[in-house]
């Protein structure tokens, strides 16, 4: 409660974001504004396209299928995404590069191999498509901008399949 309350004092604005950077919007079930969701999912675009790139270098079987499917799907919501804010239908920045915690993720699964690899691999993502699937939910319910909240509502069913898919790496061990 004390954090709730910290969080309303600081003002909606101030809350949204560190709210969103924490990952109390998500455990409260409050929508990120349009600023925090574009770079979430830009960044989260970004982290899936390396990370699977590397598994489809290093992973097993089962990874270099998933990895295959993740780079094409993620390409093309990155590209929708850059697509709805240069249209001008959505205002806000898409970030270029990782933020420093995704960075450290991607560069702990540069340095690992074999059951290493597979291991944090799989779990980073069923813990990646977890968040992604939080993040569109609430956007797609209670976001601020009409276009990006339908199109966050079109990418659910592909994103919990995702989840699915991701969940199935992890069990195959």
């Amino acid at each position: 409660m004390a954090v709730l309350g910290c969080l309303l004092l600081a003002g909606p604005v101030a809350a949204q974001s560190a709210g969103e950077k924490t990952g109390v919007n998500s455990t409260l079930g409050i929508s990120p504004t349009t600023a925090d969701f574009v770079k979430e999912v830009a960044i989260s675009d970004m982290f899936e396209i390396n990370a699977s790139k590397l598994a489809q270098d290093k992973g097993n079987a089962s990874e270099k299928t998933f990895a295959a499917q993740m780079v094409t799907d993620h390409t093309r919501t990155s590209a929708d995404l850059k697509g709805l804010v240069s249209s001008g239908k959505v205002k806000a920045e898409v970030p270029s590069a990782l933020d420093s915690a995704h960075r450290g993720k991607l560069d702990k699964l540069k340095g690992e191999s074999g059951k290493d690899f597979s291991s944090d691999f799989d779990s980073i993502q069923v813990s990646a498509h977890k968040d992604a699937v939080s993040l569109f939910e609430r956007y797609a319910k209670g976001g601020d901008n009409a276009a990006l909240k339908d199109w966050a509502g079109k990418m659910l069913p592909a994103l919990k399949h995702h989840l699915e898919m991701a969940q199935d790496l992890n069990k195959s061990k």
